[in-house]
């Protein structure tokens, strides 16, 4: 069935589909973005590990950037000029791998950090890749198909030399999907003369996409969240959570996790929060969504609160799974949970670490919690270069395998440094891309 929607979202891709549930990310440009919360949170860990500083230097610089400017002919015969780049920040692990993004907000800044951030999630997880994002200044929500298709082909042409199965492997972001995907493969596959599935993840299954790889991310916040009750003696049937974002992640975090026993008591997105004591049948939240243009807006099941307040519930568990920085130095003391769970990138500033860590809250960070879907993307690569397929159920259990053993290194090395699980996971990840570095040497 799984395999079944994606492949009708992506063969059924098209302008009223961008209108209707893409939501335009805010550009980042303020000091309390998580960006530079990342960096901070990296400066941390590479003092704790005693880093020299060309090794740092090192780290925090992309390997490579490129930056283009593609002519595309728009539907009414005009030529417009879009900006695209392709920031490679490391391939110490194995082949860069990061998604492409088609957003207004897009700037090179911005594309290298992102670059970073899947640098150490990677790394967390024991995948062999290194990080990379690629971006363009457009926006999707006002462009159709055809010109969306034409500008996809013509990045794809002027990355040809940086992408590829060995080299760089794209994947969706914010305002592309699996049909994005399955046009950069099939124009990257045109100009290599060979058919090449393995060049880029997510895509449709029909096209070489792996069965489990919509509910990864979400599965794997749940997969968190279990290990870490498991370290907190908390009983997941007499736990309840609240769950910010009912998107991809956060409607199948929070049906997973009711399916371990959590009660849910409070979703949200856009259209506000709705919160009910007793539980909400997550089931029945993600049909209404599904009638009603992807929003939960009139829904009827719940008392209707805000967003800020979803946060500072007196619940067990805290899963953010919307936007950045939902949780900042400003709000974190009223925050009751007992355990957080990022299912969104960035949704903590830095700011709210050592008030979180002071009042107790394990916070299970974004690199770590939020790595299912790379991981399935790892597999959808293995799967593509084998030309051999597994079953959701192989699936499942190898990433939730992953998630397992990432969780325990990165408990393990908090206690060992006696810090945060954040600055635990930075430190795992940092180590692993540091030492791999030295052993290969350079000029």
């Amino acid at each position: 069935m799984a395999a079944y929607l994606l492949d009708s979202f992506a063969v059924n891709f098209s302008n009223k589909y961008m209108s209707s549930r893409y939501k335009e990310p805010a550009p980042i440009k303020d000091l309390l973005n998580p960006l530079d919360s990342m960096m901070e949170r990296f400066s941390e860990a590479t003092k704790i590990l005693g880093l020299d500083d060309s090794t740092y230097d090192a780290l925090k610089s992309p390997e490579k950037s490129v930056t283009v400017n593609l002519s595309v002919t728009m539907d009414d015969g005009t030529i417009k000029i879009f900006e695209g780049h392709r920031v490679i920040h490391s391939a110490n692990l194995g082949p860069s791998k990061g998604g492409i993004r088609f957003s207004m907000g897009v700037t090179l800044d911005e594309v290298k950090a992102l670059a970073a951030w899947m640098t150490w999630k990677c790394a967390v997880v024991g995948i062999p890749y290194g990080g990379a994002k690629g971006g363009i200044k457009c926006d999707p929500r006002t462009m159709s198909a055809g010109e969306l298709e034409r500008l996809t082909r013509a990045y794809t042409n002027s990355m040809s030399n940086v992408f590829g199965p060995e080299r760089d492997i794209p994947a969706p972001d914010v305002g592309t999907n699996p049909q994005t995907m399955a046009w950069i493969m099939d124009e990257y596959s045109k100009l290599k003369g060979v058919s090449s599935p393995a060049v880029v993840t997510g895509k449709p299954i029909v096209l070489g996409g792996s069965n489990g790889r919509i509910e990864a991310t979400g599965r794997g916040v749940m997969v968190s969240a279990r290990s870490a009750m498991g370290k907190l003696k908390m009983n997941p049937s007499k736990s309840t959570a609240a769950v910010q974002g009912f998107g991809n992640v956060g409607s199948i975090s929070a049906k997973l996790m009711e399916e371990q026993g959590v009660t849910i008591v409070a979703i949200s997105d856009v259209s506000g929060a709705y919160f009910n004591p007793n539980g909400i049948d997550i089931q029945d939240a993600i049909n209404f969504t599904s009638k009603n243009n992807g929003t939960l807006e009139g829904f009827t099941k719940g008392e209707i609160i805000s967003n800020d307040e979803l946060l500072e519930l007196d619940v067990d568990v805290l899963v953010p799974a919307a936007l950045e920085d939902q949780i900042t130095a400003e709000n974190a003391s009223r925050i009751k949970a007992k355990l957080i769970v990022e299912g969104a990138n960035g949704p903590t500033s830095s700011g709210a670490d050592k008030i979180l860590n002071d009042a107790g809250i394990m916070v299970i960070p974004d690199i770590l919690a939020n790595a299912g879907g790379v991981s399935v993307s790892y597999f959808e690569w293995v799967q593509n270069r084998l030309g051999y397929f597994w079953t959701e159920e192989r699936v499942n259990r190898r990433a939730d395998r992953i998630m397992k053993q990432a969780f325990e290194t990165v408990y393990q090395a908090s206690r060992k440094y006696k810090v945060d699980m954040r600055i635990a996971a930075y430190i795992v990840a940092i180590d692993k891309v540091a030492s791999t570095k030295r052993l290969r040497g350079t000029y």
